[in-house]
This record gives structure tokens, sequence and C-alpha cells, in this order.
């Protein structure tokens, strides 16, 4: 199943957070905050940018609050295994992150405005340009915020939570011919954020992250065949203050080199072969290991065949050859039908992997030298049913893994361990409807995920998978008024592996409530003004995603955006 999140619903852009589709763990306002899928953990989905996977070689993820989206032209949310498109850790779906150039004459920039509670700051910049040889386009951001929210039903406050930070995405793409262009992309990001404690705890800890992407892409377009080449290096670098009022930290950084080539051929009519060769160069240090790196070779096939407008099939094979771990070969299906305009049938398998990253084997304390690579098999059958104004889906997946690389407590610590055998097995469910009438325009998106993941040995449900989760999302236009109601439901969460249900075993189920409105000031062929405000929280409620960790009270944004 594909999502797209950006929508827009006449003058009122609604950007379907992540949370509200699958899983999403922020350990507190600012912190850590990562996805997952299907009750996968945030190391089995992939975050693609441009094409490339970027998800950390030391934590196996990728933080979202060290990733500002606004600067991306779409977001695409893929479900489901991955693996042979997009490597170790694409097993419960993929977020791609995609920056496009135009090559067409514009000079567009908006310039935006933010103040929220707990004195959050924000400033944003983006600008493209481009004609029919040159396409630039850049995107600012600067965000700052004391954080200092209060924990509902106590007298405390979020101490220590605090965060800072800025990031740049610049993308330049050049035509050097009829049939070939020549792409840049960078981006960067350079962030500082204070570690609260827990409901109980205080803490003085501080983190300060930097991350470094630059690609460059060339395409070459032929009668029967284009390729791109890419050429890729991206830095990840931390430091850890446990006492941000010492000088003592501990680091961890890593550069990885990548090269990558992909050709799309037709073969004969109806049949298209992609090949894909990569090769990737890992190379870390740090404070708690010593340096390792990994060398990582792959090999891709993908067949496409549409013998007609009714059906569509897809084959696709992998093999890596990894120099610290031996890898399996890997291999998906997937088949489409048109029963009719209205209803679409769709079959999909795969076998997956992850492999262990620098911090699952050498961390200290905590690395496990004797973890293995995870496997893993899928299954999804899709329906689509479409009428009218209305779009339905309905998912049925199974996922089973062997040796399942899962952090659990480990007496005052956490390590990693392959857990022999789990399962995943549930349904998602979608329904989108758009109505106009007149100048009147209505929008109702709603989704529904029922996801069992278990140990097969305990029988028991994994640490922060939740039975249930489900979300609706309303908003209403007309002329230069906009508005918006979401609501979320999150079920019940064990934290320990024995499902005890209790204040220090599980988290307790919740739902929250957000509204917004849009009011465009002025609208004219060459400028645009709206101001917009957002209610996080509408009824206050308290919630925690992560055990004593809670999460903030009613909060507000106002906003004012200028497009020239």
């Amino acid at each position: 199943m594909i999502l797209y999140l950006k929508k827009i619903t006449v003058h009122l852009q609604i950007y379907l957070d992540l949370t509200q589709i699958y899983t999403f763990k922020e350990n507190g306002y600012g912190m850590v905050s990562s996805p997952s899928f299907r009750g996968t953990n945030a190391s089995q989905t992939a975050v693609i940018w441009n094409g490339i996977n970027i998800n950390s070689q030391l934590t196996g993820q990728t933080d979202f609050n060290t990733i500002n989206t606004t600067n991306f032209k779409s977001i695409v949310i893929r479900s489901g295994g991955g693996s042979v498109q997009y490597g170790s850790g694409a097993v419960g779906g993929s977020i791609h992150l995609n920056n496009t150039l135009s090559f067409t004459s514009h000079f567009d920039n908006t310039a935006t405005l933010s103040y929220g509670s707990y004195d959050t700051k924000n400033v944003s910049y983006l600008s493209s340009f481009g004609n029919e040889k040159l396409s630039l386009n850049i995107g600012l951001n600067y965000i700052d915020s004391e954080n200092d929210y209060k924990y509902l039903n106590t007298d405390e406050r979020n101490d220590n939570g605090a965060f800072t930070n800025g990031s740049i995405n610049a993308n330049l793409g050049y035509i050097l011919s009829e049939k070939n262009v020549l792409k840049l992309y960078h981006q960067s990001f350079i962030g500082e954020r204070e570690f609260s404690g827990t409901a109980s705890t205080r803490s003085l800890a501080k983190y300060e992250d930097q991350n470094f992407r630059t690609m460059l892409e060339w395409s070459h377009l032929g009668k029967k065949a284009n390729s791109k080449l890419k050429v890729a290096h991206l830095q990840e670098h931390f430091k850890y203050f446990g006492n941000q009022n010492t000088d003592n930290y501990t680091f961890g950084k890593v550069n990885t080199y990548l090269i990558n080539y992909t050709a799309d051929i037709d073969l004969i009519k109806h049949l298209k072969f992609k090949p894909i060769v990569s090769y990737n160069y890992y190379q870390g240090s740090g404070s708690s290991f010593d340096d390792p790196n990994r060398k990582e070779f792959s090999t891709t096939a993908l067949l496409l065949y549409t013998p007609s407008p009714k059906w569509y099939y897809g084959f696709n094979l992998r093999q890596d050859v990894n120099s610290s771990f031996d890898s399996p070969l890997l291999f998906s299906f997937d088949v489409a039908y048109n029963v009719s305009d209205a209803y679409k049938l769709k079959l999909n398998g795969s076998k997956n992997y992850r492999v262990p990253t620098f911090n699952d084997l050498y961390w200290q304390q905590g690395g496990n030298l004797d973890l293995v690579p995870e496997t893993s098999y899928q299954v999804d059958l899709g329906q689509e049913l479409t009428y009218k104004n209305a779009k339905f889906n309905l998912n049925a997946f199974y996922i089973k893994t062997t040796s399942l690389i899962q952090w659990q407590p480990n007496g005052s610590d956490w390590s990693p361990d392959n857990v022999d055998k789990t399962q995943n097995y549930g349904i998602e469910a979608s329904l989108d409807i758009t109505k106009h009438v007149n100048a009147h325009q209505f929008s109702l998106q709603s989704n529904y995920a029922y996801t069992v993941s278990e140990d097969l040995e305990t029988n028991k449900q994994l640490i922060y998978v939740p039975y249930h989760k489900a979300n609706i999302n309303l908003a209403y236009a007309y002329k230069r008024i906009s508005v918006f109601v979401q609501h979320l439901y999150t079920g019940e969460v064990y934290i320990t592996p024995d499902n005890l249900s209790g204040p220090f075993d599980s988290v307790d189920a919740y739902q929250l409530t957000n509204f917004g409105c849009n009011y465009q000031l002025l609208k004219t062929k060459s400028q645009q003004i709206d101001v917009s405000l957002k209610v996080n929280n509408l009824f206050n409620t308290a919630y925690e995603n992560v055990a004593f960790r809670p999460m903030p009270d009613r909060n507000f944004n106002f906003q004012i955006q200028y497009k020239f």
C-alpha cells in the first residue's frame, strides 16, 4: 500500500502527520522520533532520500526530529517489505523523501514565520528557480524551543528539554545535452537538544548531532534504455553529554561512501528490465567502540510485465555480498488485477533482511558480537475500491521473522539479542472521501490498523506495539477560509515481555484531538499571504508515547506564510 502524505484542500494544505498513519514513537516532544510499520520496529523501516537509504549505521533508524520535511516536494509512504529495492532495514515499510527539479521558467519563493507554546520559534525560507537548462531550489530552516511544557496532573515541568537546530537543503540540476542531465543534491542538519528525564527522574543530559548528505546524479536518456549513476557521501556525527555542565562526552561518527548504477531497459513490448548495481563502504569511529568498517556490494534485477491494462506482474531478485555477514538471496513478487474500473486486487510477497548496526554489535555497555542478521518473509493481499468521490483500501498482511534483533532491559542497562522467531499479522483499512458543493469543499480521511506482533516462543505481544491504532481527519474549505479537525486513537502497549497491565508494565491507550484553521489574507497572480492557527491536544489529554515520559499539554502554534 502506498500513501502520499501531501494533500491540498483548496486554500488549506493538510499534511497528514506520520503519527496518524502508522506508529510513531517519540521519546518526549523534541526527542528521538522514529516510525514503524505493521508491528515492526524503527530499524525495520527504511528512509529513502532521493533514491538512497539513509538509515543510521549506528542506530539503524532515522530520527525525524533531525529532518525538516517541508524541504521536500513529496513524501511517499510505502508499507510492506522492500529489501530487494532498498536494502537492509526495509522490512515493515519505507518512507521516501523526494526533491524535484523542474526545468521550466519559474522563480517561486515562500517565507514562513511561526511562534508557539513553550517559546517555540520557527523560521523557514524556500526558493525555486528554473529555466530550460538550469533548475535550482533551496530550503533554509531554523527552530528553537524552550520546550518546558507542564506535566499534566502534576506540579512538574519538562525541565532540560530545550532544543535548537538548523538545516539546509540545496539541489541543483543542469541539462548537459538532449540526453544527459546532471543533478546535485545536498542536505545539512546541525542540532543541539537537552535530553529531559522521566516523570520521576531529572536529567542534565545533552545531545549534539550533525548530519551531512551530498549526492551527484548523472542521468542518460536513450531510445530503449535510461540509466542513472549516483555517487554519494553521507556523514552522521553525535556527541552525548551525560552532564551538560561538564566537558565530558561520548561520541560516534560514520562516513558512508556510495556508488549506485541503475538502468531501465525495454526488453520487448510490455516487458521492462531494471538492473541495479551498488557498492557501499561504511567507516565508523566512536568512544564506545573502536574503528569498525563494513563493505557491501549488491546486484539487483527487477522485471515488470504488463501484458494488458488489467494485469501487472513484477518479479525481483537481490544478492548482497557483505564483509561482515553472509547475506541471503532476496526476492519479491507483485501481482495486480483490475477487476473493473472501480475495483483492484493486489498481491505481493517478499523475503527481507536487516544486518546488525555498529551500535548493535560494538556499543559498550550493551553491544552483542554474537548477533546474526534478521530474515523475514512477508505476504500482503490488498483491495482497492473507488466509487465517485470515495476511495477505500483494505490490506491483510503476514510477516514471519527469524533472529529478530531487539534491545531489551538487562538490569540497569539495555542490550540487543536475537529473538528466535516472531510473527506479525493484521489488517489496515483507509477511507478517503472528498465532496464539492458549489464553493464548499469537504474532506474525510480515516485509517485503522489492527496488528498482532508476537514472540512465537512465548506467544506474547512485542513491547510498544499497539493492537489498535486509528485516526480520522475532517476538513472544510470555503473561499478564503479553511479548517480541519484530526482525532487519533492509540491502544495500550506493553513495555515488558511478560505483557502485564499496570502503571509500571504498560502505557495506557489514549485519544488526541488537534484543530487548525487557515485564512488567506491576500492572493494575486504573484503573491499570496496565509495566516493559520493550530491547536494540538485540544482537550488537554495526559498521555505518553514512551513509559514515564509525559507528552505536551494543550499547545498553540501561530503561522504566517508569504508566497511570492
